[in-house]
């Protein structure tokens, strides 16, 4: 495993140098806020973890990593937001929940330690199957809980296409470690197929690039099916040469949105364009490493007022990592290959 480059956009040393700013973000307690005083939630929280791995900095990601076990629901849950000392927001948001999965498994594949995932697969489990409790008949997963257990009435696309790559990561995980949850499978087959034949089944989020390029980061819309999804709206989200839209109405870009759509571009095989978003993203770094979480042109503003976020400069360490492609973790969210251990007896029609 090595630190990765993209040469021509961000070397080695400057990835080190990115993967040191979230380091500096972490509380004693392990805790990754996404910013110096603010909150943390469970899915940046690994998504950070992940990076600090990738930068080479395994005991701080493990430390990461052990912040969110120890504070596990007894029902396999976490709170969406947290604050040093203590919970901000108690709702319970199932795509958070599931992100350990792809956390332990991305460990795993950096570091080769068994014993590490082994010792993790307990919390892995838990939450997976608190996420898979609410799971729809059609297949789609509702978003949250209330804390007093009652379910949200609605699910959405960005969450439950992350949720169906947690599952591929936990089966994976599962795999390894000599458990079988056929289950998951089955529930990850009834997920993609709600994603891709049934768009009724979430809430419109239409405005927001994730609703747009998540379905192809987690290999739901894969080939043809999905350049022609991302071609589709290339224009309204895009701002050539500067990145992607958080929302397809308002003039700025954000880092974070413009290197997962750059994954979601690599996976298809476009690496032209994924370079071209990732050198766009990169022009948000600031002179330390950090990342600014977005910019307002043409004013060229740093926005939300000059933020410099962990989940940002995290997602320039994964999507550096994928562009390299040299490493055992390079793979995770641009191989969009259908698994081939697929039940027969599971594959759905259209129930929409």
């Amino acid at each position: 495993m090595k630190v990765p480059c993209v040469p021509g956009v961000i070397s080695a040393a400057q990835v080190s140098q990115t993967g040191a700013t979230i380091a500096e973000l972490q509380l004693d307690s392990g805790m990754i806020p996404w910013f110096p005083g603010g909150h943390a939630d469970p899915w940046n929280h690994v998504e950070a973890a992940m990076a600090l791995a990738t930068a080479g900095l395994t005991s701080e990601a493990e430390r990461a990593y052990q912040w969110l076990l120890d504070r596990q629901r007894p029902d396999g849950s976490w709170h969406n937001y947290y604050l040093a000392d203590g919970i901000e927001d108690p709702k319970l948001d199932v795509n958070c929940v599931a992100y350990i999965a792809t956390g332990i498994w991305h460990h795993y594949l950096t570091t080769g330690d068994r014993d590490f995932a082994r010792s993790a697969f307990p919390a892995v489990d838990a939450a997976l199957e608190f996420v898979l409790d609410l799971q729809t008949r059609r297949g789609e997963i509702l978003w949250a809980r209330h804390p007093n257990g009652l379910p949200w009435s609605y699910a959405l696309l960005t969450g439950s296409s992350s949720i169906s790559h947690s599952l591929a990561c936990g089966l994976e995980l599962a795999a390894l470690l000599g458990h079988t949850r056929p289950h998951w499978s089955v529930a990850r087959d009834r997920l993609v197929s709600t994603i891709v034949d049934c768009p009724d089944a979430f809430e419109p989020k239409d405005r927001w690039a994730m609703d747009w390029y998540y379905p192809v980061l987690v290999g739901a819309v894969t080939g043809d099916d999905g350049l022609k999804l991302l071609w589709s709206r290339w224009d309204e989200f895009v701002m050539e040469g500067r990145g992607v839209r958080c929302v397809s109405d308002q003039p700025w870009v954000t880092a974070a949105e413009t290197c997962e759509c750059a994954m979601a571009m690599l996976a298809l095989g476009e690496r032209q364009p994924a370079l071209e978003l990732f050198a766009g993203a990169n022009a948000l770094r600031d002179d330390d490493g950090a990342y600014f979480t977005g910019r307002v042109y043409p004013e060229r503003i740093n926005y939300p007022e000059g933020e410099r976020s962990s989940y940002t400069a995290a997602a320039v360490i994964l999507t550096a990592d994928a562009l390299d492609g040299s490493n055992p973790t390079s793979s995770l969210f641009t191989d969009t290959r259908p698994t081939d251990t697929r039940p027969t007896d599971t594959l759905l029609t259209s129930r929409c």
